[in-house]
């Protein structure tokens, strides 16, 4: 009876061309297909079972039909509803598997892309099954993509009778028809229930999503529009949100309104699923993550309210630190949405923005491979036998910089070699993680017992709420505390470390070194305290310390050590603070593992959310690949240092004075010193000032060869100088002059006391200094010393006058003048009208052209 029901669903229409399609009977590619079928229409549930035989008539396809999905709430879903059209419990013709939990079916088997990517790595040929459909694939999740890529390789090469599907709730459907080789398109159309749009932006304007933060004012605008679609509308309201935090907040707004709040996400525990997936007696209130926009269909529901919020993965490869942040939603995410409330009936979908802001949304949400972390990824593709992914048919390329990053870490972790995967890299792989979890759960195991290192991964691959506070420890103490029945989150993690510890059953005859002090049996016997499955620490090991070793050897470049003040410096060389008022924070301890964090955007430092307290010896343990001890010269603290230093990373551990440094190293540490603080370390004497001015000004008018002396020039030869010093004082006593005249060539340096005389002989046989400080040479000098004289010396080879400054007999300026016959005969009279009166005993002649030059007065001259 449900069967029948739902075989008049609209995607009943398209089957037909679907199985043509894949018999070859369309046009493109034989084996493969692309169904494009709107959220509601039947495609996750009615098209495999009509593949497969069990609906719509037809003959079944040869093997099961294997249907991945991208999430595992998703996944269990779509195989109960199958189920349940067929009268059957999950197990008998309609299974699921995901991690945790394995129930086969016989015709239909429900996986999530995860899963379906473990079992191509052992099993690539897939015997068992006939035709894969890949539901969901417009949401572009990495793990789809890789799926859909390892797929089309088997066919390629093992089992070109292999027939796939990309099924996608949206009609972009030309970037998967070219991935499947110019696979057919068959389009069903919607379901014809028309939903309106109502425009419900908030009144004043609210800030922007802002790494995780949504501002509160935002989310009580988006309660009160659930309100308002509860009075003006029937049926259930259906309520996207970006996250778990925010569907709390928003859940405890709306409590006590006459209408149940149900709370959907993929944390949510198994019988708030049930409960929100079935028909209800009453009035509900669904408050949803993304994964209600198209894997479920929530009976019921005539109205949705969007936020326009959507969370995306981000993460930084220089300092490994990945993060989710709030986004906009895409047109695309928005207009599935919206297709939830025409589901059964006419329906409304309440936006909480503006048409001018939908306009300039994104059409599509980016595809995950562009912005997570990629090692997973990586290790996947080197199992596969192509480390660079390079021969993979993926929608989108990976970022190189991504991919460098993924492999350098699978390199530390020891999961590859020389590009290629290692044995110990096909172990971490099956176990099911992250790589860097795999890491710390299998080497772990051998250092703290299965039990505890199972219990502390699972719960890195689990995160607790955020009122669990940040100390990693104490949240496992009060797991284990915990009595049955258990909240969702204690469920979720008991049943995670029970898988871990099954997943250690059965180690790899072909694993390689488990991390620091080598493999297992290099170490020696383990003690029967930590070979046992229990959840306490073994041989009365300290939660701390246990904890820590696991912790840090998922994240050795976050082992963190507090600096001096405030904050800590993690190995990898970013800072990291802890939030004011937490336990760790009051406790400040010397030492950290830090299992989660983030930074906030425009901050430098990484921000604590979960730690574990160690001491020095884990975290030397646990990052023993990024431990070193070097000869570091270097200029600090405006001198040489030179020491032998051991460093954890970017953490300092010792320093030691080294006492025969490399001289190179010592002349490059100067060198910096030089650049840093300038060539003010040295010691500049006034002949070194002048004889610097001197050449500069002769670059200046002639050019090559004559040197180059500013400060960028003078660097850049500084070099030679520096053989005999070997710290600041030395510099000190470098001969600047004796340098300077060194940067001459022969003939240049016969001609510079022509060219650029540091003295000038005046008529009155004063030797008279040269200034060369200013824009053009300057000769001052008093003016009854320059009497008969009718020409100052021209420089530089008579190419630049030489100016001269005139002064009174008390050497005040009186005039200036590059033409002293001009001056004679023009200025002279001024000048002689102003000064004889009040310098009656210095000469003051009419003619001084024709007068005696003198550095006396009258009556000293005799005159």
């Amino acid at each position: 009876m449900h069967l029948s029901a739902a075989e008049n669903l609209p995607v009943r229409h398209a089957v037909p061309a679907l199985r043509a399609a894949l018999d070859g009977g369309g046009a493109g590619s034989s084996g493969t297909a692309v169904l494009a079928a709107p959220p509601g229409t039947g495609k996750t549930t009615l098209v495999p079972l009509a593949l497969a035989g069990l609906a719509l008539g037809g003959p079944p396809a040869e093997g099961k039909v294997l249907v991945l999905e991208p999430r595992r709430l998703a996944a269990r879903a779509a195989a109960r509803r199958m189920a349940w059209l067929l009268g059957e419990r999950v197990g008998d013709r309609v299974g699921v598997t995901v991690r945790g939990e394995n129930r086969p079916g016989t015709r239909v088997d429900v996986v999530t892309t995860g899963v379906v990517l473990q079992r191509l790595q052992f099993d690539p040929e897939l015997a068992d099954v006939g035709t894969v459909i890949l539901d969901e694939c417009h949401e572009r999740h990495l793990d789809a993509d890789t799926a859909l890529a390892f797929l089309l390789d088997v066919r390629a090469t093992l089992r070109p009778d292999l027939r796939l599907v990309a099924a996608s709730a949206t009609a972009d459907t030309g970037p998967w028809a070219r991935v499947l080789g110019g696979a057919p398109v068959v389009e069903t159309e919607a379901a014809l229930h028309p939903v309106e749009t109502i425009w419900v932006p908030p009144e004043r304007p609210v800030p922007p999503p802002h790494g995780l933060r949504v501002d509160p004012a935002f989310l009580a605008h988006v309660a009160a529009t659930v309100r308002r679609a509860v009075a003006e509308r029937d049926g259930d309201v259906l309520c996207f949100l970006p996250g778990v935090g925010e569907i709390a907040r928003v859940a405890g707004m709306l409590a006590g309104g006459g209408a149940d709040v149900l709370q959907i996400h993929g944390q949510a525990p198994r019988s708030v699923q049930d409960e929100v997936l079935a028909p209800a007696s009453r009035r509900r209130i669904v408050l949803a993550t993304s994964v209600a926009e198209s894997s479920l269909t929530v009976p019921g529901v005539r109205a949705v309210v969007d936020s326009g919020l959507a969370r995306e993965p981000r993460t930084d490869h220089a300092r490994g630190l990945g993060s989710l942040t709030t986004v906009r939603a895409s047109r695309a995410i928005a207009d599935q949405r919206a297709g939830r409330a025409g589901r059964e009936a006419p329906g409304a979908v309440y936006r909480c923005w503006t048409p001018a802001e939908h306009d300039r949304l994104p059409a599509r949400p980016r595809p995950e491979i562009e912005l997570a972390d990629l090692t997973g990824f990586a290790l996947q593709a080197a199992c596969w036998g192509d480390p660079d992914a390079a021969g993979l048919a993926l929608p989108d390329p990976p970022p190189p910089a991504a991919m460098d990053a993924a492999r350098a870490t699978l390199h530390a972790l020891g999961a590859v070699h020389d590009g290629q995967v290692t044995g110990r890299g096909r172990r971490l792989a099956g176990v099911g993680l992250h790589p860097r979890l795999a890491r710390a759960l299998i080497d772990g195991a051998a250092e703290v017992g299965d039990g505890a290192a199972s219990e502390i991964v699972a719960l890195l691959s689990e995160p607790p709420p955020r009122s669990a506070g940040d100390d990693l420890t104490a949240t496992w103490r009060a797991l284990r505390r915990q009595s049955r029945p258990a909240d969702a989150h204690a469920a979720r993690w008991r049943d995670e470390a029970t898988r871990l510890r099954r997943s250690l059953g059965h180690p790899s005859p072909e694993a390689g070194p488990s991390g620091p002090g080598g493999t297992p049996a290099e170490r020696g016997p383990r003690p029967d305290s930590a070979r046992r499955g229990g959840g306490a620490p073994p041989g009365g090991q300290r939660d701390d310390h246990v904890a820590g070793v696991v912790v840090a050897l998922a994240f050795p470049e976050r082992v963190a050590r507090a600096r001096r003040g405030s904050g800590y410096l993690m190995a990898s060389g970013t800072g990291a603070v802890l939030a004011d008022g937490t336990a760790l924070a009051g406790a400040r301890p010397e030492w950290l593992a830090i299992a989660e964090a983030d930074r906030p955007a425009g901050s430098a430092s990484a921000r604590v959310r979960q730690a574990v307290v160690i001491d020095e010896d884990v975290a030397r343990s646990a990052a023993a690949p990024l431990l070193e001890t070097a000869e570091e010269v270097a200029w600090r603290g405006g001198d040489v240092a030179a020491r032998r230093v051991e460093r954890l990373g970017a953490i300092e551990l010792d320093a030691r004075p080294l006492r025969d440094p490399d001289p190179d190293l010592v002349r490059a540490a100067l060198l910096d010193g030089l650049r840093s603080e300038g060539l003010g370390l040295l010691t500049w004497t006034p002949a070194a000032v002048a004889l610097r001015r001197r050449l500069a000004f002769l670059r200046e008018a002639l050019g090559e060869p004559w040197p180059a002396v500013d400060d960028a020039a003078l660097l850049e030869r500084v070099e030679q100088w520096l053989a005999a010093a070997r710290r600041r004082a030395d510099l000190a006593r470098v001969d600047v002059a004796g340098m300077l005249r060194g940067l001459l060539p022969w003939d240049q340096a016969k001609r510079l006391d022509e060219y650029a005389p540091e003295r000038v002989e005046v008529p009155s046989g004063s030797r008279i200094r040269v200034d060369y400080s200013g824009e053009r040479p300057v000769l001052a000098v008093k003016l009854q010393e320059l009497f008969g004289w009718d020409a100052a010396p021209s420089l530089a080879g008579g190419r630049v006058p030489l100016v001269v400054h005139l002064l009174s007999p008390a050497g005040r300026p009186a005039a200036v003048t590059a033409d002293l016959a001009s001056f004679w005969r023009e200025g002279y009279k001024a000048v002689r009208a102003e000064l004889r009166g009040r310098y009656p005993r210095h000469p003051w002649p009419e003619d001084p052209a024709s007068a005696v030059p003198t550095r006396r007065t009258k009556r000293a001259s005799g005159s």
